[in-house]
């Protein structure tokens, strides 16, 4: 089995970046497994730690049940492949995602979904919720962000870095839901967050009138979260449980 797999890029990118290629596969392969996927569409990105300002990115045609670490496509804040790739990249991908990773200080993984509640909470004039566990868990961290159409204009850059400020968690309205990190584990776990709040939204609001969490209970829930507190990980040991499930089911990503 091993034989037939592709060789992997491993003596063209150092330790550090093939760790990071691994983790970033393993992080598409647990979107497959959750279904927050979108076709060939949405996009993880996470920045290569050095001086040349890159990232990698998922090749555009592939789904992400088929990214792996060899085949992740290292790309400049503008967009262009830097070394050697089979496929291609999207545009939307990279117009927004450069901007963030560009743009804001930590922003070192940002990753965008399309799922049906985040969509639906993104497109209700009123927004999140604050009225259920997980939105009370993000009081002071959703951004929102006004939807100006595909995003392939570079010039709305600037103003989408304005709006998030220093808010992890993000609403794309009338388009989806984006999370940007330090890490890639705690930038999972505020989407996740922002994610499953919608999902409860979406159920809730459809039985009526639901109740809103008063916001010194929100502050404390926030200030108690475990995906935010650094002593419990900050989304670390949930996101190796979800690793550990991918492997069970499928390790090919590691290559």
């Amino acid at each position: 089995m091993t034989d037939a797999l592709p060789m992997p890029p491993r003596a063209s990118v150092t330790p550090d970046e093939w760790a990071l290629r691994v983790q970033l596969a393993a992080c598409y392969r647990i979107f497959a497994m959750i279904g927050w996927t979108e076709l060939i569409y949405n996009h993880i990105t996470v920045r290569i730690p050095g001086p040349d300002r890159h990232f990698l990115i998922n090749p555009f045609g592939l789904h992400y049940s088929e990214v792996t670490a060899s085949n992740l496509v290292r790309i400049d804040l503008q967009g262009r492949v830097v070394g050697h790739s089979d496929w291609p990249v999207n545009p939307a991908g990279f117009t927004v995602h450069g901007a963030i990773h560009a743009g804001i200080d930590g922003a070192h993984c940002v990753m965008h979904t399309h799922t049906t509640a985040g969509m639906a909470v993104a497109c209700s004039r009123a927004g999140l919720s604050m009225s259920n566990f997980y939105s009370a868990q993000l009081h002071g961290k959703v951004a929102y962000h006004d939807f100006e159409g595909i995003t392939v204009h570079a010039d709305e850059g600037p103003r989408l870095v304005r709006n998030i400020g220093d808010r992890p968690a993000v609403i794309l309205r009338n388009h989806g839901l984006l999370a940007w990190g330090d890490s890639l584990e705690r930038t999972f776990a505020v989407l996740w967050l922002l994610n499953r709040a919608c999902e409860i939204q979406l159920a809730s609001t459809s039985m009526g009138p639901v109740i809103e969490v008063p916001e010194d209970i929100q502050r404390r829930c926030t200030a108690d979260s475990l995906q935010f507190d650094p002593r419990f990980g900050a989304g670390r040991d949930m996101f190796q449980a979800l690793v550990r499930q991918v492997d069970r089911i499928d390790p090919s990503y590691r290559y």
